[in-house]
C-alpha cells in the first residue's frame, strides 16, 4: 500500500497527515519528510495518524527519532490517534509516556487534554 503525507498549518503548529500503511518500505519517506520540518524550523509538529491502516516496529522507530530531533530543538511532537487499534500499540509500546496523544488535531494543537486519549475516556 502506498504512504500519502500532506502539511498544513494549524495555529503555531504544522499538522502532517499521514495515510496508509507505515512499515519497513515506507518509513524512509516519512523519516525524510520529518528531518524536513525539523530543518525548515518547525519546532510543533502534531502526526495525525487518523488514516494509517497499518504501522509497524519500523514506523515506531521513526516517530521516536523525530521526536528526539525536535526535543533537541526545543520543539515538540505530538500524536493524533483516534482510532482505538492504534492507541492500543502505542499503550502497550509505552508511546504514551513519551509523546503527548491526541484523540484530534483539534486537542492536539489547543493544547487540549492528552489524557484522554490516553484512558479512552
Amino acid at each position: 500500500m502506498e504512504l500519502s503525507l500532506a502539511t498544513r498549518s494549524v495555529s503555531d503548529h504544522v499538522v502532517l497527515e499521514i495515510g496508509g500503511e507505515i512499515d519497513v518500505y515506507t518509513a524512509p519517506r516519512l523519516r525524510e519528510r520529518l528531518i524536513e520540518l525539523v530543518g525548515a524550523g518547525e519546532k510543533q509538529v502534531v502526526v495525525d495518524l487518523g488514516r494509517v491502516d497499518f504501522l509497524d516496529s519500523t514506523g515506531l522507530g521513526v516517530l521516536v527519532g523525530a521526536h528526539r530531533r525536535l526535543r533537541a530543538s526545543d520543539g515538540a511532537l505530538s500524536l493524533v490517534c483516534p482510532h482505538e487499534r492504534l492507541l492500543k500499540i502505542c499503550l502497550i509500546t509505552g508511546f504514551d509516556s513519551v509523546f503527548e496523544i491526541h484523540r484530534s488535531v483539534e486537542d492536539a494543537t489547543t493544547g487540549g487534554s492528552a489524557k484522554t486519549a490516553r484512558t479512552g475516556a
